[in-house]
């Protein structure tokens, strides 16, 4: 089930709040847990069937490993759980992820044969693993408590977070949930809740669909691209991911305070960043805290010396890249933002005025490093967006080609959606010759808007520092009316892939 559809908004939203609301008020604290784990299955499972059941093995299956550990209380059982619980989740994720990748290019390097399963990817499988991931290590290392089926179950099920994240932590989840206070309705977190959730609605709708129309095309002609039409292309794509991921994690973090729960935040203005570290100090920033917990740290961190950070710091970004996709493309992009990071951390190019204050030999100033920052993010979306590494190399000849076919007519025709309705008949009746270049301003338009929305607070610095007044009201209204008519463009979320 989409966040941006009828039947959600319509149907599932009140049902369920009116179920979790009513059983807390008349103090059916355990039953309004499973009456939420329960919606939360059937939100995971109407999107396929198929899906309930890797779910709930994967829940069962760890579940199980806890409660040995707290059965069989001991050092020896600890280090079983561990890896068992590692065997799980990291088997769960090779087998429906990256099998056919391994085997793939095992058959490509020896000749072999083995046979490719063509498995389809259950949704959502790398944030619900990872969170489980988290907690059995958590719970191996003495710093989570074994607590009740329906506690874990309506944890990993939470469905604001399910599919594409945040990826929370039991620790800060469960405390919550338990809290009796937050089991009755807050009029204040819930209309705080409803502007978030449409903030990151209307990025998702208005801005990242429409953005998508142009990119997809764009991406499905690389060969006949020129070069202002490649870099049109990828700065659409810039801003569509980043819309269509902080869209889904605002509107995650909107639902989550109607149920008077707060998730962590995912995004803080990233493209602001004035230097690669910076970035990914601001872009999903659970996941980047789930690598520096569980891989960076235990690794050894920095504390081992510069070619050892080096080194963990590479590994860190290689098992993101890899995260995110079983494609070489994906390895490419996290090896690419990797060995920035890297740079970033040698201190032999500052900027000036930055919070990390890192010694540096030359400095410049906070606009030449947001340019190159924001440039080289751009580049790396090649490989991110690509099907192959060839269609992604592809894009760089495009690029320095230095040609101009006047291509961007087509891609940018492809914005012929039912908002544009009105100025298509009005140019078709005045001018029709200049329609391909009205299409090609409303591109340019909607970029300007773009990167206009990126200059401005985000989602949830606006609800935290403006009061809920008649033009916030109005315009969210607005934003909301001008969504719902917009749903028969209705698509999936971007991370819903990974």
């Amino acid at each position: 089930m989409l966040f941006n559809s009828y039947i959600f908004i319509f149907i599932f939203l009140p049902v369920t709040l009116l179920g979790w609301y009513t059983l807390n008020h008349f103090k059916f604290y355990e039953p309004a847990k499973l009456f939420l784990a329960g919606m939360s299955l059937w939100f995971y499972g109407y999107f396929n069937v198929y899906y309930l059941g890797v779910i709930v093995v994967s829940i069962l299956g760890n579940y199980l490993i806890s409660f040995l550990m707290k059965t069989f209380h001991s050092k020896r059982m600890g280090k079983i759980g561990f890896i068992l619980g590692i065997a799980l989740n990291l088997g769960f994720l090779f087998y429906f992820k990256y099998y056919d990748f391994f085997f793939e290019n095992i058959n490509q390097v020896f000749h072999t044969g083995f046979n490719l399963k063509h498995i389809v990817l259950p949704l959502g499988i790398s944030f619900f693993t990872f969170q489980q991931l988290s907690y059995i290590i958590d719970r191996c290392s003495g710093k989570a408590e074994h607590y009740s089926f329906i506690n874990y179950l309506t944890f990993v099920t939470f469905f604001p977070q399910l599919i594409a994240g945040p990826i929370v932590l039991y620790k800060e989840m469960m405390p919550q949930f338990e809290d009796r206070s937050n089991r009755s309705l807050n009029a204040d977190h819930f209309a705080k809740g409803i502007v978030l959730f449409t903030i990151g609605l209307g990025k998702k709708v208005l801005l990242a669909d429409v953005l998508a129309l142009p990119v997809n095309f764009g991406f499905e002609q690389t060969a006949f691209l020129d070069t202002p039409t490649t870099l049109l292309v990828i700065l659409a794509y810039t801003f569509e991911i980043y819309f269509d991921f902080s869209g889904y994690s605002d509107m995650a973090k909107g639902l989550g305070k109607m149920f008077n729960i707060e998730l962590p935040v995912n995004f803080n203005s990233p493209y602001k960043a004035c230097s690669v570290k910076e970035l990914w100090q601001r872009w999903h920033m659970t996941l980047s805290r789930f690598f520096i917990q569980y891989v960076y740290i235990p690794l050894g961190g920095s504390r081992k010396g510069k070619a050892r950070t080096i080194i963990n710091t590479f590994m860190v970004f290689f098992l993101s890249g890899l995260w995110h996709g079983a494609n070489w493309t994906y390895v490419a992009w996290g090896t690419m933002q990797g060995l920035l990071v890297i740079w970033d951390n040698l201190g032999i190019v500052g900027v000036k005025g930055s919070a990390e204050r890192v010694p540096a030999r030359i400095y410049i100033p906070r606009w030449l490093g947001w340019l190159f920052t924001f440039g080289f993010f751009n580049l790396s979306l090649y490989f991110f967006r690509s099907e192959s590494m060839a269609d992604a190399f592809q894009m760089f000849r495009n690029i320095f080609a230095f040609k101009n076919t006047g291509y961007i007519y087509k891609v940018a025709a492809k914005l012929d959606i039912p908002e544009f309705y009105l100025i298509k008949q009005v140019v078709n009746l005045a001018a029709p010759e200049l329609l391909q270049y009205a299409f090609v301003a409303v591109f340019i338009v909607l970029l300007v808007i773009s990167s206009f929305v990126l200059t401005r607070k985000n989602a949830v610095q606006i609800i935290e520092e403006h009061p809920l007044d008649t033009k916030l009201c109005v315009f969210v209204t607005i934003i909301f009316v001008w969504c719902v008519i917009s749903f028969s463009q209705v698509s999936t979320f971007i991370y819903f892939n990974f």
